[in-house]
């Protein structure tokens, strides 16, 4: 927010040097990241790296106030005129092709001289004309033009860095001292300062020369709302009707009457522009500085139109309604955009139409114009949230919203409005009706907070009185109420004396202190209740006490027991295990919406799903929490795939299901990979490689699941949606499933950009994995016994699932089976329709002696007999 300093020392005396202002400043939460100097000379040495300075300094002799007496023309040029001016040392002869001051053009002797910034000859300015992107200077030389002797000029904006404008020259107001140095008469310092959303109550110079009052120990002073109100009363000619209290919790209108449409003041205008707002006229301007001021937006509406309305809909006077946009509505904006309003979009409407979109900009039907004379002034307090997804749904940011959306207390409507009538009345004329017509269905509760310096003292680390502490605290508009409390052996209570007893007993060990029971101010919506309340009055007394003043002390607390986290030690070791096996950890978005995530099931058949919405989403596709982490996972190979060739990711991170009669949804954690392209990258020694598929991401979830020692894992025919229905796989641990893989199904694929080639996913219930991973295991010492290798080949039928055949075998073999591994799949002619032959390594080892050939046939034999007479298989030679 850009806030010049003219204007701070309206409401409050600043007597730091400009630097050391914004340093303390910026100690204090509102950082200055820019300091413009306008006018003044610029700072040196090492106080420019406070802040990025920039500016230029007008020389206090060669630039200064000029008044023109008279325009006259040139006599070789039509489009340049000679002016008559004064510099408060002598009269001289200006030459100017200034478009606004062709209307004085041989008028003879102005009865008022028109006041401007006159740079006399020697004069350093800015090359108003120069189309370089770097700023270029001039110094003004005497030099002929047509004929005519120029040495001098009168500047305008441009030339003085002020703004761009350079079409005309600027035209003072008539109070400007002729002969002033121009810097000492509307010189100034711009801080341009970054407001966070914590400090949302300071966009507005009230707000910021509160602050500075705070760290300065000033007073602070305020803007008069006093206004003469000679009208008639504004009841009667116009009415309120708020449809939903939530959205809109306050609702005013002003009226002032007979009002003249002209520019407003110079230096307001000055104000405007310095502060990054286009002076228009008096009236829009009056809403403007109200605004900037006190922090509460301002919409000024044409009454006469308003009036006209309720008339054609048979009504004698407008009835203002704040309501829901309907199903189709529209409204053409002040922007000149006719807008498509969504459903939740809030308008200020009368009884023909929509007039407003509330809280971000007014409609063109009813905006002030050249003709207007009568003028209802609008201020109200809006839903932040609500506000702020008007602004995503329309792309429509604006001065408004900016503060609406990031809360303004209803507090503020009525003072503004008093505020823009008061200036309209100076800078424009007119009459102010007595009163305003305001609803306030929804006062919102400031919260009450109980602090010590007790609390402060361990807190912050600070022994802060409780005179120091409340003088803080009401430095920034809190109201402070202290109360003596008794501590009684831990028991606290309330005493009105220096001696006292606790239920019955005259208390020995006795220690007054002070409980201050503070009320948040009428302007602040940021302070929680409770525990959040109190840790937000610390954050105020540490940084208006100065964070550079809290000193560095040792940890009294002691220390808690440190203990570990079973589930993300888990975490970290599946992290370290997935790494090593080739693939990169993703963290992808965890906000999306369920248009997007109906994307992981075939286009169709995506079941209704229940999500947790956002209630302020920051865009269509951020509207809800997920609760897929496969989804997140495909968005991510979708978005990288056309960069790379090779994706093989994996993320562990939350998803959010919502149960029925619970606030909160259960964050349950998950883990989800994806594989796709070659099994590496190719180099000079490979001209190519196969594809990863099924089997590539099996071997990485068994070596995964292996480091684990979970013991009694199978496979079997998985069923998940989101992949082919031959190419899927459930895996369980003992009885329990604890997720799926497989390739993905070729609808699914249709519905994302990607490749061609074979994409392989897996999901995992992350909760249920780390439940049955054992926290001791049996670690086998390195066998020093001669194995025995043999492969064996079984035809079985083909629905019959490999890893139950080799469950199968695995129980057979017993403890002198320590490796089993299938090595090739065959389906032809050989082995019948129907079957399929399954080739397995098997690896037979005792830990302390050699096997003999007999105790190998024999195990051997016990297979093939289970697996042709529980299988209906048989071996194949």
């Amino acid at each position: 927010m850009k806030t010049p300093l003219s204007w701070l020392k309206e409401y409050v005396d600043i007597e730091l040097p400009t630097e050391e202002l914004a340093r303390r400043m910026t100690l204090a939460g509102l950082e200055v990241e820019e300091i413009r100097y306008v006018g003044y000379p610029l700072p040196e040495g090492d106080k420019r790296r406070e802040a990025k300075i920039t500016g230029f300094a007008w020389d206090p002799d060669e630039i200064v106030v000029g008044a023109i007496h008279e325009v006259m023309p040139h006599p070789n040029a039509d489009r340049l005129v000679l002016c008559r001016l004064e510099d408060g040392e002598e009269e001289h002869t200006v030459l100017t092709g200034a478009p606004n001051l062709f209307p004085y053009k041989g008028k003879g002797e102005l009865d008022s001289p028109l006041k401007v910034a006159y740079a006399r000859e020697g004069a350093t300015v800015i090359d108003a004309y120069s189309e370089s992107e770097e700023t270029e200077y001039t110094t003004i030389q005497r030099k002929k033009i047509r004929g005519v002797d120029s040495y001098s000029m009168a500047c305008s904006e441009r030339e003085l860095g002020i703004s761009d404008e350079h079409e005309g020259i600027i035209i003072l107001d008539e109070d400007a001292p002729t002969g002033l140095p121009l810097v000492d008469y509307m010189g100034d310092v711009v801080f341009d300062i970054a407001i966070t959303p914590n400090f949302a109550r300071d966009a507005n110079i009230i707000g910021v020369a509160r602050e500075i009052a705070a760290i300065t120990g000033q007073e602070l002073r305020y803007p008069d709302l006093d206004v003469a109100q000679r009208g008639d009363p504004i009841q009667g000619k116009v009415k309120i009707e708020i449809t939903d209290p939530e959205l809109n919790p306050r609702f005013a209108f002003g009226l002032i009457e007979n009002v003249k449409i002209q520019p407003s003041p110079y230096k307001v205008r000055l104000r405007l522009k310095l502060s990054g707002v286009r002076a228009i006229n008096a009236l829009v301007d009056a809403t403007n500085y109200a605004m900037l001021e006190l922090g509460e937006p301002l919409h000024a509406f044409d009454y006469d139109i308003l009036q006209a309305r309720a008339q054609e809909a048979g009504a004698a006077a407008p009835t203002i309604i704040t309501r829901a946009a309907k199903q189709g509505e529209t409204l053409v904006t002040l922007d000149d955009e006719e807008r498509q309003l969504d459903d939740f979009t809030v308008l200020v409407t009368d009884q023909s139409g929509p007039l407003a979109l509330a809280g971000v900009m007014g409609g063109a039907a009813s905006e002030v114009h050249e003709e207007t004379t009568n003028v209802l002034l609008e201020g109200a307090a809006w839903n932040m949230i609500n506000t702020r997804r008007t602004v995503m749904s329309q792309n429509l940011p604006s001065e408004a919203a900016y503060r609406f959306s990031r809360g303004v207390h209803p507090e503020l409507a009525p003072q503004g409005v008093w505020r823009g009538l008061k200036l309209m009345h100076e800078w424009a004329g007119g009459t102010v009706s007595q009163g305003l017509v305001d609803e306030y269905p929804l006062p919102p509760e400031d919260p009450t907070v109980e602090i010590t310096p007790g609390d402060v003292r361990r807190w912050l680390g600070i022994d802060l009185n409780v005179e120091e502490i409340v003088s803080i605290l009401e430095s920034l508009a809190f109201t402070c109420r202290v109360s003596e409390r008794l501590s009684v052996n831990g028991e606290q209570s309330s005493v009105n004396g220096e001696q006292s007893s606790v239920n019955g007993h005259q208390s020995l060990t006795t220690d007054h202190y002070s409980l201050i029971t503070v009320t948040t101010p009428k302007h602040r919506l940021d302070i929680g209740a409770g525990v959040v309340g109190k840790a937000d009055l610390m954050e105020e007394i540490a940084r208006v006490y100065g964070y550079d003043r809290v000193p560095e002390t040792r940890m009294a607390d002691a220390l808690p027991p440190q203990r570990g986290n079973r589930e993300l030690d888990i975490e970290e070791k599946l992290r370290d295990m997935l790494v090593n096996l080739g693939l990169q950890e993703v963290i992808s978005h965890r906000l999306t919406s369920p248009e997007n995530e109906a994307r992981r099931f075939p286009a169709g058949e995506a079941p209704k799903e229940v999500y947790a919405p956002l209630v302020n989403p920051i865009s269509p596709e951020r509207s809800a929490l997920r609760r897929s982490l496969l989804a997140s996972v495909l968005n991510t190979v979708e978005g990288n795939y056309r960069i790379q060739d090779r994706v093989a990711i994996f993320e562990i991170g939350p998803v959010f299901l919502p149960h029925e009669g619970e606030e909160l949804p259960v964050e349950s954690p998950r883990l989800a990979m994806a594989i796709t392209g070659p099994r590496s990258l190719p180099d000079w020694g490979t001209a190519g490689t196969r594809e990863m598929d099924f089997y590539d991401l099996k071997g990485i979830v068994e070596t995964a699941l292996g480091a684990l020692h979970l013991d009694g894992i199978r496979y079997e025919r998985g069923g998940n949606p989101s992949f082919h229905p031959g190419k899927c796989a459930d895996v369980f641990v003992g009885e329990e499933k604890i997720g799926s893989f497989g390739e993905l199904h070729p609808l699914v694929r249709e519905n994302y950009d990607l490749p061609e080639t074979t994409l392989a996913a897996a999901v995992f219930d992350l909760s249920a994995l780390t439940a049955l991973v054992p926290t001791l295991f049996d670690v086998d010492s390195i066998p020093n016994q001669p194995p025995v290798l043999e492969d064996l080949a079984v035809v079985i039928d083909e629905d019959v699932p490999a890893e139950k055949v080799a469950a199968l075998i695995r129980q057979t073999g017993g403890k002198i089976l320590t490796d089993l591994r299938l090595f090739d799949v065959y389906r032809g002619d050989q082995v019948g329709e129907g079957k399929k032959s399954l080739a397995y390594s098997l690896v037979y080892q005792h830990p302390e002696r050699t096997l003999t050939d007999k105790e190998v046939a024999k195990v051997r034999k016990s297979i093939v007999y289970r697996v042709e007479r529980e299988l209906g298989g048989k071996l194949r030679e």
